[in-house]
């Protein structure tokens, strides 16, 4: 069992950074793959990045490559997601998800625990 939270979230002016973190509570946190998925207003919650559990594989959707990076501290129990040149169209719900057991680590349905997620709002 694992608990999320996310934090980091907030209103940017395009061009600008963030940082999402993911803080998880559970002993087996470091055997997971993580990911983010962001959802906009009335749209399908997609994919945005993965790590495996040791952190050294990484995967990223096309829309946030070369800007966006997943990192994992194994000994904080942290996920983060650091976010350069952001773009209006990256306005979203952040959501912190964990071990894709059920499927494809693409999927959101492929996820057995998730965050309540975190707002990032970017202006024009």
């Amino acid at each position: 069992q694992v608990h999320l939270v996310e934090s980091g979230g907030g209103l940017v002016q395009a061009g600008g950074s963030l940082r999402l973190s993911c803080a998880a509570a559970g002993r087996t946190f470091s055997s997971y793959a993580m990911a983010w998925f962001r959802q906009a207003p009335g749209k399908e919650r997609e994919f945005v990045a993965a790590i495996n559990w040791s952190g050294s594989t990484t995967y990223y959707g096309d829309p946030v490559k070369g800007r966006f990076t997943i990192s994992r501290d194994n000994h904080k129990n942290l996920v983060y997601l650091q976010m350069n040149s952001l773009k209006p169209e990256d306005t979203a719900m952040y959501y912190c998800a964990a071990d894709p057991s059920r499927g494809s680590r693409y999927t959101f349905s492929s996820y057995a625990y998730w965050g309540q997620g975190t707002q990032v709002t970017v202006s024009s």
